[in-house]
């Protein structure tokens, strides 16, 4: 896959399609309440992730982006702009976490790999309330600029993302995780 230095669309045209991804994986999620927890740890191989560990690691980066993103959204004093234009840095690391047939393997961060944590059901709990959370910072963001408010990366905080590049970021890991995590179960 080529990636493209920056992308161009319509504010609320990116909004919405963030949107629909998210309500997806909040639906996948609240299926997988019906699993047993049997199912929902199996996993593919000794080193691969279970699905609940997929969703834990989801919600790690979420409990770091979901503040950070309602922090900004709140101190941000810029009008919308009707369109959104991406920066280098933050369209590079979105491409990167669009799912595509053979997704290019991440190193995860040891703090964000949940591999044989202890873990429970209670994760899909969470990992559903914060894509609630995400879709109601979606809606905020609408009476926002997402070019000119810049939220800290969790992996260093003088870094700063477009807002529009760390929902795309956020939203796509998200689905990426989702999809992997739909691979095991379909799988097992």
């Amino acid at each position: 896959m080529s990636i493209k230095n920056t992308m161009k669309i319509k504010s609320q045209i990116l909004l919405d399609e963030l949107a629909k991804i998210t309500q997806k994986n909040l639906n996948y999620a609240q299926h997988l309440k019906t699993l047993s927890f049997e199912k929902l740890n199996e996993r593919l191989s000794q080193d691969s992730w279970s699905t609940l560990e997929c969703i834990e690691h989801l919600n790690r980066y979420g409990d770091f982006y979901i503040p950070e993103i309602k922090n900004r959204i709140s101190a941000s004093r810029s009008k919308s702009e009707t369109d959104f234009k991406s920066g280098l840095l933050g369209n590079y690391f979105a491409q990167m976490m669009l799912p595509n047939d053979k997704p290019k393997k991440i190193k995860t961060f040891k703090s964000m790999n949940p591999i044989y944590s202890k873990i429970d059901q209670e994760v899909l709990d969470v990992f559903i309330a914060q894509q609630n959370q995400l879709l109601e910072l979606l809606k905020a963001a609408q009476n926002i600029n997402l070019n000119k408010t810049k939220t800290a990366i969790s992996i260093s905080k003088l870094i700063k993302l477009k807002l529009g590049d760390t929902f795309r970021f956020v939203i796509y890991h998200n689905h990426r995780h989702i999809l992997q995590a739909k691979r095991v179960i379909e799988t097992i």
